[in-house]
Formats: structure tokens, sequence, C-alpha cells
């Protein structure tokens, strides 16, 4: 099989075939050569030609596929920064930033059908069952979408319900995008049931690493520190901490989050004070270890030789491999 270089060199050339960003009009078509251009980590196709070069090696045949699952996670991309009000993405203007809300959500909607343009590649008879797990993917991803807003205004999140919302609007899209992966080299049934659940596991360890960064991690991985705290999100730090603290701490983390004039590093550093003193960047730790190895156990149990999955393996090790 081919180095994760390789593949993924593979799979810019063939995105960049499919480049609509000379098209006419242009102000449909260009923000979305601007969005797909915009880099990242083309985890989700990534994760898609690993899981196919488990059982088969010719990726090639993969393609459409990752570039669809490409495509429709940039979509949501677009209209996130809509409805967040996000000025910048991946260190660059948003497409809602620089063309407005009318363009960004125009354009959001042709990503959404390319993608299921780029979908009917995909070899005739195994595309019913192919679009039937996308089309539920993509359903489960605007759900987790949607809970993820309610959040903003509800009181009391619990941790349930987190790890529910982030195993839909996070974890479906990569355990979609390994199960296609598997689907369309002609993985058995319970293979693909096994690689699902590596993807929504990986999805939520990946998550919880995020926000655990996000407070604790290094500005130059690209993003400012301490946004969540500063925005007030129910993140899994906070809303553990919540469930941890005693009613006066409750109460103090209330007001910090409720606080608009605080001074940014102040507010950052008291609730991360909090959270210390509660232990939760260790409760955090623990759980994105229980989830990763609950992930690669289920290539262990794969009908596949074990070399055939170390690669998968090796590309999820390195997605976790950031330091906090």
């Amino acid at each position: 099989m081919q180095t994760n270089e390789q593949i993924l060199s593979q799979f810019e050339s063939y995105l960049a075939q499919t480049d609509v960003s000379t098209s006419e009009p242009e102000l449909l078509y260009a923000p979305i050569g601007y969005s797909l251009s915009g880099g990242g980590k083309r985890l989700r196709p990534m994760l898609l030609t690993l899981a196919y070069g488990i059982f088969k090696d010719d990726i090639q045949n993969a393609m459409p596929a990752a570039a669809a699952i490409e495509v429709f996670h940039n979509f949501t991309l677009l209209h996130d920064d809509i409805m967040d009000n996000s000025a910048v993405r991946r260190g660059k203007p948003s497409v809602y930033a620089k063309w407005g809300q009318n363009v960004a959500i125009l354009s959001g909607d042709a990503m959404m059908i390319t993608a299921y343009k780029l979908l009917a590649g995909v070899p005739a008879e195994q595309l019913p069952r192919i679009l039937s797990t996308f089309s539920t993917m993509a359903l489960e991803v605007c759900e987790g979408q949607q809970y993820d807003m309610d959040f903003e205004t509800k009181q009391k999140v619990s941790v349930v319900e987190y790890m529910h919302m982030i195993e839909l609007k996070t974890s479906v899209l990569l355990a979609g995008a390994t199960v296609i992966g598997a689907m369309l080299a002609g993985a058995s049934d319970d293979d693909c049931r096994k690689l699902h659940r590596f993807g929504i596991e990986l999805g939520l360890a990946f998550q919880m690493q995020d926000d655990l960064l996000d407070s604790y991690g290094d500005e130059r991985l690209g993003k400012p520190i301490g946004e969540d705290i500063i925005e007030g999100k129910m993140t899994f730090l906070m809303i553990t901490a919540m469930s941890r603290a005693d009613e006066p701490t409750r109460e103090k983390l209330r007001a910090l989050l409720a606080d608009k004039e605080m001074d940014r590093q102040q507010k950052i550093q008291a609730v991360k004070a909090i959270y210390d003193a509660l232990d939760i960047p260790h409760i955090t730790e623990q759980q994105i270890g229980i989830r990763f190895e609950r992930a690669l156990s289920q290539l262990d149990t794969l009908s596949a030789d074990a070399e055939r999955t170390r690669q998968l393996k090796e590309y999820a090790r390195s997605l976790m491999g950031r330091n906090f």
C-alpha cells in the first residue's frame, strides 16, 4: 500500500480535478474553491482511503467517495461559520466574513449538492448502500449541530448529553467516512460495524482532545487559547467541572462565564484555576485515553491481517499525538 503522504497527494490531485472555482456565476463557485483550498488535515478522506486499503490496494477507486466526504465536511464549516458568526477559518477570513452571509449560505448549499454529485462516481452496484450510509451520516451531523445550538440556552447540560451531541456532530462523520471506505472495498457487514465503532470512538477522543487543547494547548497549534471559555461554550471540561463542583464553585463558574467586561486573560486563568482544583485536565486525559483505546481495539478484531490495519492504526495515533 502507498504511504500516507502518497495517498494524501493522490487525493489532492483528484480533488483539484473537481475544482469548480472558475465556473460561473463567480460568486457561487469561487467561495467553494476558496474553502477547499484552505488546507486542513483531510482527516475524513484519509480515514476513508485507509479503511479501503485494509481490504483492497487500488485506492483510486475510493477517491470519488473521499472527495464527496471532504466537500460535505467543508460545506458544514461554511454554515457553521454563519451560525457562530466566525470571521476566521483555518487562519484566514471565513467565506462568511469574506463574501457575506447570503453567499456563504448559497455556496454551502452548492457544496452539499456537489458532494452528492461526486458520490455518484462510486460503482453503480454499490451506490444504493453507500448513498444510504452517506445520507444517514449527513442528517446526524445536522442533528448534532442543533443539539449544540440548544446547549447555548440550556441551563444544565449533562456529560451524557454532551457526549451524545459530539457523537452526532463530530464522530459520525469520521465513522461514516471509515465505513464507506470499507464498504467500497467489499468488507463484511461485521467488519463494517467494527470500523464504524472505531470511527465513533476516535471522534469522541478527538473532540475531547480539542476541548482540552483549547484551554491547555499551545497557540502554535493555530488558534488562541481559551476561546471556548471566552465564548462560554459547553465543552467536556466545563460540563465535567459543573458536575463535580460544589454549589458555590458552580455559581462562581456561572458568574465568570456571564461576565462580559472581565479581562480576557483574567477570565481564562480564573476558570482554569477551578478546572485545576477539580482535576479536570487529568479526568479529561483519562477519558481521551479510554475512548482512543476502545477505537484501536476495534481494529484488532477485524478479519484482516494485523499488517493490513497497521497503517490506519498509525494514522490514528498521529492524530492523537499532539502535545497538551
